[in-house]
């Protein structure tokens, strides 16, 4: 698709689907961030996490949505904030968040990590997580102090690119210093606002009375119920067919316009080992943008694989005793197989490799951006 193209599905897109009630104010947040660690030097990076849901009324009640709770989008933003950079974290409403992360998904109850102080009059930490607890603590406060970390929540498809792309024109003073890290599971799919409808879809004939009576029996016959029964039972005009647009690909707006000489970082997850780097590269290619991070639905908290251009793919593995004795030359370029994955959770944290990883590449893309300044000027 054309530069021009591209310029006339942005502006029909954004147009067309209203933004945010709170956006200028999000805005104006991001701006006061940004403003700060510029003159600061210090770098920023805009991190998306979590799901984006697709409405299907205006006054919505029932929504598509997707499982991402987050996970990768929170955990980054702690090792982006130990490295020094500072976080904007768009994140869908009531997703993992960093350093809460750590208690508000738990298995058990956040009280459990609490108890009574020896007075009765208090609470404190429970024994057996009091240093765990602190240690969290600590972060969150250093990033609270330093105001290193800004959340803004989206909820919609439209939410997300709205915010995006303001947030995205707002770092362009940052040059190769700001860095875009898309790991939002973003929909594919969407409801455009002139087909969806006001109010709840119904899922029966209760309301039919209110229609005019010269209208009832073409109404009885033509009433869509949502009961989502593919069965050959259910006659077709009793279940809901969403009728889907794709929704448009704003990848490369984002790499030409909204933010140019940014370090961009986009996350792509398949089920299938056989076309994920297929799929990475591919997407390498037609954006043109700097690393695509590939990951399986199974084993994604165990290891992962960069595809940037001009470099041969690259996989980062959490080290395990299960695979000690596989050599990792001739392996590198070979996924996981779920089979082998060890029980229970990673001893680490895979992002605790991916991070410093793609800290390397962004050091790498500031000093060639610099150098062409430089050549430029010469």
């Amino acid at each position: 698709m054309s530069s021009a193209m591209n310029v006339d599905v942005e502006d029909h897109y954004f147009s067309s689907n209203p933004p945010p009630k709170a956006l200028a104010h999000h805005e104006a947040l991001a701006r006061d961030f940004i403003n700060q660690h510029a003159a600061a030097n210090r770098r920023v990076v805009l991190i998306t996490s979590g799901g984006t849901t697709v409405p299907l009324e205006r006054n919505t009640v029932r929504f598509i949505d997707n499982f991402s709770a987050g996970t990768r989008g929170a955990t980054s933003a702690e090792y982006f904030l130990e490295s020094g950079y500072a976080v904007i974290f768009l994140h869908r409403q009531f997703s993992l968040q960093p350093y809460s992360r750590h208690y508000s998904h738990a298995t058990g109850c956040f009280l459990d990590f609490l108890q009574e102080d020896a007075t009765g009059t208090g609470v404190v930490a429970a024994d057996d997580h009091a240093d765990e607890l602190l240690a969290v603590l600590r972060k969150y406060r250093a990033a609270r102090t330093r105001n290193t970390l800004l959340a803004i929540p989206f909820v919609t498809i439209t939410d997300y690119l709205h915010e995006l792309r303001a947030i995205a024109r707002l770092m362009r003073p940052l040059g190769p210093r700001g860095l875009l890290y898309l790991a939002a599971a973003v929909s594919d799919f969407f409801v455009p606002p002139d087909r969806m409808p006001e109010h709840k879809i119904q899922s029966t004939d209760a309301t039919d009375f209110l229609q005019k009576q010269k209208e009832e029996e073409e109404a009885e016959e033509e009433e869509t119920f949502d009961n989502f029964d593919s069965s050959p039972t259910v006659p077709r005009s009793k279940r809901l067919v969403i009728d889907l647009d794709p929704v448009p690909k704003f990848l490369k707006n984002l790499v030409d316009g909204w933010a140019p000489n940014q370090f961009i970082v986009s996350f792509k997850l398949e089920t299938d080992p056989n076309i994920l780097v297929h799929k990475a590269r591919y997407s390498l290619e037609r954006y043109q943008h700097h690393l695509v991070v590939g990951n399986l639905l199974t084993t994604r908290k165990w290891e992962v694989v960069f595809v940037s251009p001009g470099r041969s793919d690259r996989w980062l593995r959490v080290p395990s005793p299960a695979w000690k004795q596989v050599d990792p030359e001739a392996e590198a370029h070979k996924p996981l197989d779920p089979s082998d994955l060890p029980d229970g959770e990673p001893a680490v944290e895979i992002e605790s490799l991916i991070i410093p990883a793609i800290e390397r590449l962004h050091e790498e893309h500031i000093k060639s951006h610099q150098a062409r300044v430089d050549g430029a000027r010469s």
